[in-house]
């Protein structure tokens, strides 16, 4: 049974039974959530929860949900981070000495990289300013003072360039706080750190940023300590979540969720252009691609592979692939993975296809299927080890990669001569 009015799960890993309210039955059902809820039978209102892989904090009502990863917390942040295209946040960075949740290390780790920074000095920076005055400050708007003011003398509309630290990044940290603020928390260093970060930006104006529209902040030799901060605090806005479910009181649920099964896939993505030295133009990804299934009745359907290698011109694909973070029962590979490599190199006219698979949930090996001479190449990503470790293992990737797309190469060049 659950403790008080705190539910703590483990990402893919089956709960106790848990007595939940009908309201809070229906939030925890939104499917963005991704968890599998079942009656227990013989009990009412009892149920077991099985989450997918989207990790994070929830607030429901008087219920604060919290589900772990499997991975480190720290390395989580380094592959969501990566994947974003910011900052590398490395181990180091975070050694957190205990265990806690999502929100409690999220908050410990955005007050760790603010104290360092500010620490170094508070960033500010010249903001432009648009005002009605008494005195006369920067440029005279002419044009505003005729068409809002006439022949009035004051005030006046004047545009000046004010020194300050309420800057786009002293923003983004603070709006992250104040999120995070709203969670319970557990940690006194998080709580803490919050605390500390709103004490020193107190004068920064407070803005509600949509998770699909975080701004970027550029950095100079100026402002580079502030790097780290930045990162985790825009990795929050972008993760932070409204539920469609409300809570008894009618609100809207508000959290911090990650999906781990994207978060592998840009993290794949971009580390094997890295290592290849190649764009997002020729390693795509998540690329729509419509091919025919019936020419004579003029039928197409569409797919869209996580992967795939253009080679240039019409069609030209060499490549193409899936990264699946999912768990795996057993370690064997599911039919459904599969049959979609093989309808992947089927419609792309390919010899092969290619799973990567976080390491643990797949062994390597490769399928040969019979009569379509096809083959399907099945290869771990290690996300456990060291960051070093997670090198070497894209690096590998990117040779399977490299050897599948010189085949696709040399089957076409061998067709159209």
């Amino acid at each position: 049974m659950r403790k008080c009015d705190r539910i703590d799960l483990t990402e893919h890993r089956k709960s106790e039974p848990i007595p939940l309210t009908v309201a809070e039955r229906d939030a925890l059902s939104d499917e963005a959530l991704g968890i599998n809820i079942t009656p227990v039978q013989g009990k009412e209102n009892v149920y077991t929860l099985r989450p997918g892989s989207t990790i994070g904090a929830l607030e429901i009502g008087g219920l604060s949900l919290h589900i772990k990863p499997k991975l480190r917390i720290e390395r989580v942040l380094y592959l969501a981070s990566y994947a974003m295209g910011v900052v590398d946040l490395r181990d180091e960075l975070f050694d957190f000495k205990h265990e806690g949740s999502v929100a409690d290390l999220l908050a410990m780790a955005l007050g760790r990289a603010a104290g360092r920074a500010f620490r170094q000095g508070l960033w500010q920076g010249y903001r432009v300013e648009e005002e009605a005055l008494h005195t006369v400050r920067g440029r005279i708007m002419v044009a505003e003072q005729i068409r809002r003011r006439f022949d009035m003398p004051l005030p006046v509309e004047v545009r000046y360039d004010e020194y300050t630290e309420d800057v786009l990044a002293n923003r983004l940290i603070k709006a992250a706080a104040r999120l995070l603020r709203g969670m319970r928390l557990n940690a006194s260093e998080a709580r803490e750190g919050l605390r500390h970060i709103d004490a020193t930006l107190e004068n920064v104006t407070p803005v509600r940023y949509p998770p699909h529209d975080v701004p970027e902040v550029e950095f100079t030799r100026l402002n580079d300590h502030y790097k780290e901060a930045v990162a985790i605090a825009r990795l929050i806005l972008r993760h932070w979540f409204h539920t469609a479910a409300r809570d008894e009181k009618g609100v809207r649920v508000p959290g911090f969720l990650m999906d781990m099964n994207v978060v592998f896939q840009q993290f794949v993505t971009r580390k094997l252009r890295e290592v290849m030295g190649v764009s997002e133009h020729t390693l795509r990804a998540e690329q729509p691609i419509v091919f025919a299934v019936d020419k004579a009745k003029k039928k197409t359907i569409g797919i869209a592979p996580d992967l795939v290698w253009w080679d240039g011109g019409r069609d030209r694909y060499t490549f193409v692939g899936d990264a699946k973070y999912k768990a795996i029962d057993g370690g064997q590979v599911r039919h459904a993975d599969i049959y979609q490599a093989l309808a992947y190199a089927m419609a792309l006219d390919l010899p092969g296809a290619l799973l990567a698979y976080a390491k643990g949930e797949a062994d390597p090996v490769v399928h040969h299927v019979c009569h379509a001479n096809k083959q399907i190449e099945v290869v771990a990503v290690d996300l456990e080890g060291d960051i070093a470790a997670i090198d070497e293992s894209i690096k590998a990737l990117a040779e399977r990669v490299c050897r599948l797309r010189n085949e696709g190469r040399e089957l076409r060049d061998a067709r159209r001569d």
